[in-house]
């Protein structure tokens, strides 16, 4: 890790008066460098967690699930059935998925992730852009934005268990299918966080920058497009990493809904279903929904390094 860091240093410091091939490399050695340090962080986290649950199961055994002296029950039992083994989980992903079929849980569980990212890559598109409009408009015209931002506020606080069923059937009524309305639910809860920090973005410009702009006659379309879009690009990746995150438990939830039969929301209900034959299945299952949805805002992550990255290395010290 001191490597990884003190190379990614010293990339960094030379890349602002290098010629501008070497700036490009210097781009992609911290490309690269942060892609290493996202791993390395994974595998940290992911050895911390195992060692927690299994450090809780054990003394939950060892003590009969009872904190001693105070006599006060563990919060959750450490029995196989309530807390599967970090390797049985493990080994389940060998393990055929259905009896009768030669297809491992995770070839069952890779497949079905790659239906819900692409639901909810769909909605994270469809919610990003709704949201760059509505910061654009909020952001050029003040009556709108004070006139619409409460109720944009107040849509957000719909519990989305309610709502997903309304969408999936009014889909339905006009002819979608249904994994398109999962898209829909999940673009409903990406449009936010895009549009509240891109709007953010919009406003950051100081007093100094828009006043040039005034003094020069430029316009509000030119004003936005030369000063207070590129000024919003930060907050805008921001937003689209909240928006990331929040679009894949929507494609979850909406899978619940919307009877698709496919994607890993409908894993997770079915092996609730049959918890108590193979309980590290669910455990799985849950897993790879959580992993998935680290994958994706990491995607969104790079994207941002590439998008931002002569921004980035000209805003360091030499």
């Amino acid at each position: 890790m001191a490597e990884l860091l003190e190379a990614d240093r010293e990339a960094t410091q030379g890349s602002v008066n290098a010629p501008p091939v070497a700036r490009e490399r210097s781009a992609a050695v911290q490309l690269v460098m942060g892609v290493a340090r996202a791993i390395l962080w994974a595998v940290g986290l992911l050895v911390l967690g195992v060692a927690v649950w299994e450090g809780y199961k054990a003394l939950g055994r060892a003590f009969e699930d009872t904190v001693p002296i105070l006599g006060i029950k563990f919060p959750i039992s450490t029995t196989d059935y309530s807390m599967p083994h970090s390797w049985d989980i493990a080994a389940a992903f060998m393990e055929p998925a259905r009896r009768g079929q030669p297809a491992t849980l995770l070839e069952f569980l890779a497949l079905q992730t790659w239906v819900t990212m692409r639901e909810a890559l769909i909605g994270l598109v469809i919610g990003g852009l709704l949201g760059v409009a509505l910061a654009g408009m909020f952001s050029l015209a003040a009556p709108i934005r004070r006139g619409l931002m409460p109720w944009m506020v107040v849509s957000q606080t719909i519990p989305l268990v309610a709502l997903a069923p309304m969408i999936v059937i009014w889909g339905g009524q006009i002819g979608l299918p249904s994994w398109m309305a999962v898209s829909f639910i999940s673009a409903y809860l990406a449009f936010f966080p895009v549009a509240i920090n891109t709007l953010r973005g919009l406003q950051s410009p100081p007093m100094v920058q828009r006043e040039f702009m005034v003094s020069i006659a430029a316009g509000r379309v030119k004003t936005f497009r030369l000063l207070r879009f590129p000024a919003a690009l930060p907050l805008f990746f921001t937003g689209l990493k909240l928006a990331a995150t929040t679009s894949v438990v929507g494609a979850i939830v909406g899978e619940l809904s919307a009877g698709t039969g496919a994607g890993i929301g409908r894993s997770i209900l079915n092996f609730t279903y049959y918890y108590s034959n193979g309980p590290e299945k669910l455990y799985a299952a849950v897993l790879v929904a959580a992993v998935s949805g680290v994958l994706f805002v990491q995607i969104i992550n790079a994207v941002e390094r590439v998008a931002l990255r002569h921004r980035v290395a000209e805003g360091r010290p030499s």
